[in-house]
Order: C-alpha cells, then sequence, then structure tokens
C-alpha cells in the first residue's frame, strides 16, 4: 500500500491553498521531539549527547498540539529519542489524530510490542520503524545485539493487529549498492511494509561516529547503483520520484528546508532538525526571521554533503506540483 488516497488528496488541496494565499514558506511536515531520551546509543546520532537533565524532560502533551496547530502543518513526524519511552505518546499522538492530522510515529520498535494497546489503528496513524540494513548491519548501527529481530517482531505485530507501518532507514559509507537492495528487498517483499524511506546519513557535529557520513558524490554512485534494473519503481518508496532522480544525481535542485521545520524542546530549530542555529518561541517567528538563503550546499559549509529530505524533498514535491509531467509521473510511480 503506497500513500493512501485521503493522504495524497489532502495534500493536494493543502498546496492549492497555500498557492492560493500566496504563501511562500509553509510546512509539509513537522518534525516534533517531544523529548530526547532513547534506550539505544546509535553509533550516528548525536541526540543522546544533551545534559542529563535535559534528557529527563518531556514535553507536556498541550504544548506539542500548540506548536502543530499553531504551524498548520496537515503531517506531523514524531520523532526524538525514543518516542514510546514518552508516558503520554499515545495521548499526542491521538489528539493529532483527532484533529486528522497525518501521524508518523518514528521508533526504535523495543518497546513498540509493550505499547501496542495503547494505541488503534486510524488512516492517520503510521509506524515508522528505524531499520538500518539487516541483522548484522542493522546491530552494528545501534550497537546492541538483538534489535533487529525485536524490531521486525514488533512490525509484524503491528501489522497483525491492523497498523499501517513504514520504515526508515539510513546508509553509511558502511553501505553498498549490494546492501541497499537488500535490506529495501526485504523490507517491501518479505515484511510487506506499506512504505519505506531512505536516507543518506548526515554528519551530526555530536555523533561518536565521525568516519562513515557519506559525501555527495558517494550517496549519488550509491543509489544510482543500488537503483539500477528498474528497483526503484518496484519498492514503495516513500519519496517523490524527483527526490529520487536527486539522490542518484539526475536532478539538482536547492534546499527548503522551512518545508520540514522540526519543533522540539528547546523551541522552534533553525534551520532544519539537523542543525541547531538558535530557538525560537513561536513558527511565524521561525518563518520570519530565518535567513533561509543562507542555507543548503554552495551557501553554508555544513551543507555541502548534506542530501537529506529534510530539506530536498520539500523542494522535489514543490518542482513536482508545479509540473503535469512530473505530477503524472508521481501518479504512476
Amino acid at each position: 500500500m503506497a500513500v493512501s488516497f485521503r493522504q495524497s488528496t489532502r495534500m493536494a488541496l493543502y498546496l492549492a491553498h497555500q498557492r492560493l494565499a500566496r504563501r511562500e514558506r509553509f510546512p509539509l511536515i513537522v518534525e516534533l521531539e517531544p523529548l530526547f531520551q532513547c534506550n539505544l546509543a546509535c553509533s550516528g546520532c548525536g541526540k543522546i549527547q544533551h545534559p542529563e537533565h535535559e534528557l529527563r524532560r518531556r514535553m507536556p502533551v498541550e504544548q506539542a498540539i500548540a506548536a502543530i496547530e499553531e504551524s498548520g502543518a496537515p503531517m506531523v513526524s514524531i520523532a526524538g529519542g525514543e518516542p514510546l519511552i514518552h508516558p503520554e505518546i499515545d495521548v499526542i499522538a491521538a489528539e493529532l489524530i483527532k484533529r486528522k492530522k497525518f501521524v508518523y510515529l518514528c521508533t526504535n520498535a523495543l518497546l513498540l510490542e509493550r505499547k501496542l494497546d495503547k494505541f488503534k489503528p486510524s488512516p492517520y496513524f503510521a509506524w515508522a520503524v528505524h531499520i538500518d540494513g539487516l541483522r548484522e548491519r542493522h546491530d552494528a548501527s545501534v550497537e546492541r545485539e538483538g534489535t533487529f529481530d525485536k524490531a521486525v517482531a514488533a512490525i509484524k505485530a503491528a501489522q497483525a493487529a491492523g497498523f499501517r507501518v513504514t520504515t526508515n532507514t539510513t546508509f553509511f559509507t558502511h553501505d553498498s549498492p549490494k546492501t541497499v537492495q537488500e535490506v529495501l528487498d526485504f523490507l517491501n517483499d518479505d515484511l510487506g511494509v506499506d512504505e519505506m524511506m531512505i536516507s543518506p546519513a548526515y554528519a551530526y557535529e555530536k555523533a561518536p561516529d565521525q568516519e562513515h557520513f557519506l559525501g555527495v558524490e558517494q550517496t549519488r554512485r550509491l543509489f544510482s547503483e543500488a537503483f539500477s534494473g528498474g528497483r526503484r519503481k518496484r519498492w514503495r518508496l516513500n519519496h517523490s520520484p524527483l527526490f529520487l532522480d536527486f539522490l542518484e544525481g539526475k536532478a539538482e535542485f536547492g534546499c527548503t528546508a522551512w518545508g520540514i521545520p522540526s519543533y522540539s524542546l528547546f523551541g522552534w530549530q533553525r534551520p532544519c532538525y539537523l542543525m541547531a542555529d538558535g530557538y525560537t518561541e513561536t513558527y511565524r517567528e521561525l518563518i520570519e526571521t530565518t535567513d533561509w538563503e543562507a542555507y543548503g550546499r554552495g551557501r553554508d559549509p555544513r551543507c555541502e554533503n548534506c542530501m537529506a529530505h529534510c530539506g530536498y524533498e520539500p523542494t522535489a514535491v514543490l518542482q513536482t506540483t508545479r509540473s503535469l509531467r512530473q505530477s503524472l509521473r508521481a501518479l504512476v510511480g
């Protein structure tokens, strides 16, 4: 099952409304981080490097909902940290669903089966389970044996309970076109997840492992070879065709970080959830006071090797909606 007709229609209407309102900048999806604490210490992630007193903090339900409502975004990706550690994460998700927001709850799935009965299947809700390769590769990435098997078991339990399940896979220099193909074949064919998101790893400054982040040319070679033989059309990838072209080096465009803003315990993060150049209290302040033209490859040295979806997927989506050919291409896959 690809993106639902309900979600596709809602997004099309939302984008049309933004154009009619002549709004230059608006969110497609908000990255909501209601906590930073995690039950894993992944080598490529710097989120848990916050001081202990920050790791113990939990965002109140009312604060999370107010931020999303202020932004007006139709979709929310709840991340962290590990969201299932938050004692009221089910309430946050339920309140967003009540407001007809499309919610993706990102999780490493270690707590998923234990917390599953706190959630209800909904066309507005999907689990987004992190799977960074097959068993050996995934367990090495999260630095704990057995996590791959637990995640797979949790995915099957969620599917059996009637939930939509998506996955998110990050690739590093450890990976090859063959390992990309193997994990996506497994997720697509063996597990039958609804959608898969992929991303080249971004170089978090505080990540323990600083040696295995992909550069631009490495990313393009990896995905152009992995996608050979028409594989990308067979996989249920949760990306626009233009963004996949971008990963292969077939398309080039600028960063629109404002399309996927991030809200955390510190406030609205500028310019995106991968970089922290300060925070604002309100979404409006984020949009109006951030120098968006200062970011992206060729503008900020920290962005030179970034090809992450948070900056470039919104650009691809907006370019798709402005082209009849690309819109038809997105519809047929």
